[in-house]
């Protein structure tokens, strides 16, 4: 079952967390005997390393974050690893799409709108200026004031995090991010779900990442797909389950959890029926392994 990230943050007992109607703000260490975990969330965040490193790897590529260096992450599905030489922590930012829509509205002078169109990147590296690290880190510094601060002030921090973002020429990708959801009030549907099939998510959980109640959303996934939500994640799993029996790498239990399934027995009853034949028998009449 893959973590739920915000939520997980929004009750992350530590003192050390500013949170807002659209927005968290915390400072994490993660234990050191976390190895690798599954992660999502339905709320884009930014995250600055202050020790230790970690690999976050999305739909397509892996990304190695350490000491120093930040990364922005749109709402999605990751699996990480920790390196165990020391202790990750980090300072993980959440801001809501409503929250960057109305800084990209307040904000339009100093944003580039000829920026390059919007690619379907999921991760971007944002370059630590000098400027930023002291930004981000006068905001940590509120964190261990024993006074209460106030949600204006920090909700001003945070646009001026954005704006420093922006202004760097550096991180063209991530503005034609911010630009696009100017234009999209509801995120694409399709383009979650086929990016995200194979996590262990309930219904509810793939309607919060699509933005939507779980009844919009089953009407929606209806409309667009022609069939329920059930059926089709079942279908597409078990298509994914099928491709990677092909690599020896990976044994059926290895397939079965890669592929969003919570069971092997389940697996292997539903490939059966799909595919005439139970995964290992399939493997070896067609891959001959």
């Amino acid at each position: 079952m893959a973590l739920d990230l915000f939520e997980f943050f929004t009750n992350y007992p530590t003192k050390n967390k500013l949170i807002g109607d659209d927005y968290i703000f915390v400072e994490y260490k993660c234990p050191i005997d976390i190895d690798q975990f599954k992660l999502w969330s339905d709320t884009p965040f930014f995250s600055y390393v202050i020790s230790g490193r970690k690999d976050w790897t999305a739909v397509d590529k892996t990304y190695k974050l350490k000491a120093g260096e930040a990364l922005f992450f749109r709402k999605g599905l990751y699996n990480t690893k920790q390196y165990f030489e020391e202790q990750y922590c980090t300072l993980v930012f959440f801001m809501t799409e409503d929250f960057i829509r109305r800084f990209i509205a307040n904000n339009e002078s100093i944003i580039n709108n000829k920026s390059p169109e919007f690619e379907d990147t999921q991760v971007f590296v944002v370059d630590v200026t000098e400027s930023l690290k002291a930004l981000i880190l006068s905001i940590f510094s509120y964190l261990n004031q024993p006074d209460k601060i106030p949600r204006n002030l920090v909700e001003m921090k945070f646009n001026e995090l954005l704006i420093n973002i922006v202004m760097n020429s550096s991180h063209k990708d991530l503005v034609s991010f911010f630009n696009s959801l100017k234009q999209v009030e509801k995120t694409n549907i399709n383009e979650i779900m086929s990016k995200n099939f194979h996590f262990d998510l309930k219904l509810e959980e793939y309607a919060r990442l699509c933005g939507r109640s779980l009844s919009t959303f089953k009407r929606d996934f209806q409309n667009y797909f022609k069939e329920t939500p059930g059926k089709w994640l079942n279908n597409k799993r078990l298509e994914y389950a099928k491709s990677l029996l092909e690599n020896n790498d990976f044994n059926i239990n290895d397939i079965c959890f890669e592929s969003g399934f919570k069971n092997t027995s389940h697996f292997n009853s539903s490939f059966k029926e799909k595919y005439n034949y139970p995964p290992n028998q399939y493997r070896k009449l067609h891959y001959g392994k």
